[in-house]
């Protein structure tokens, strides 16, 4: 598989963070989760990506160009939706419209006025007095009409309705439709990333915890439920985030540890948000 984006060794030091030796790579034509607690790293990951501020180390290369080398053709490749609107809240989409046709000169503008007219934007309204999905979806509009290869947002479907990040995730596939394009999708809604990703990348303080294929993830790890006075010593070093509760307990095991459970345990299939959250437990547990 050709890789659209390329992220090998970048690291950023801040005087309360520093972001620490990152890698990874996204073929052309997936979507990939990128996924942590606040504070995790995500942003700023996403900022050396989007060349918005410079790693101390490590090198970031998308669809075969590097910022230092390219810079042009580098950001020409990232479209990029964040949490909030970076149109001037002042304007109308007819202004917006003239800056986006200056500023890209690969911007379509008959490709902008078509998801415009599609989604009945207010053409006469002040970007002000949209909504926020609104927003959301002229930030799209401006994104679809140019010929950006890698796709990139951050948080951008916080406070949305179930219906508009249903259309959002729809909008996703449609622009990796043809097989040369991706995305990289910082979220905390996990349950949007469980439909569409073909791949995670867990961040927790800077670091690493998983990546791999979505699938893959998943079949790696076990729901494990029972009672903790069944859970003997060998077992307690290889369950992961193990939590209490009136019933026993919860955690999740590697699948090849399986051989350690009694007849005794109930066993599931976890979704992410289970294995996210029993990782964040168990990293917790031993920072006390």
């Amino acid at each position: 598989m050709e890789e659209i984006l390329i992220v090998e060794n970048i690291s950023k030091h801040y005087n309360d963070f520093t972001l620490k030796d990152i890698s990874f790579t996204l073929p052309k034509g997936y979507i990939m989760g990128y996924i942590g607690q606040n504070g995790a790293g995500k942003t700023t990951t996403l900022n050396l990506i989007t060349g918005m501020c410079k790693s101390d180390s490590g090198t970031i290369t998308i669809n075969g160009e590097t910022c230092s080398k390219n810079p042009i053709a580098y950001k020409k490749s990232i479209g990029y939706i964040g949490d909030s609107s970076y149109f001037p809240v002042t304007m109308k989409i007819k202004e917006i419209r003239t800056i986006l046709k200056n500023f890209y000169p690969d911007f379509d503008k008959d490709k902008f006025d078509q998801r415009v007219s599609e989604w009945n934007l207010p053409v006469n309204k002040k970007i002000a007095d949209f909504s926020r999905g609104m927003k959301v979806k002229l930030m799209f509009a401006a994104v679809f009409a140019r010929d950006t290869k890698l796709l990139i947002l951050d948080e951008a479907t916080n406070g949305l309705d179930t219906v508009m990040r249903a259309d959002i995730l729809k909008l996703l596939q449609e622009y990796i439709a043809d097989g040369e394009r991706s995305v990289l999708f910082s979220t905390h809604i996990l349950s949007d990333l469980e439909q569409i990703a073909d791949y995670i990348f867990f961040i927790n303080d800077g670091k690493k915890i998983l990546y791999d294929m979505k699938d893959e993830i998943l079949e790696n790890f076990l729901l494990v439920k029972g009672d903790l006075n069944e859970i003997d010593q060998n077992l307690t070093k290889e369950l992961i985030g193990i939590e209490k509760n009136q019933f026993g307990f919860e955690a999740i095991l590697p699948t090849d540890k399986a051989t350690l459970l009694s007849k005794n345990f109930i066993l599931e299939k976890p979704n992410i948000d289970q294995i996210v959250i029993h990782y964040i437990r168990d990293i917790q547990s031993k920072q006390k």
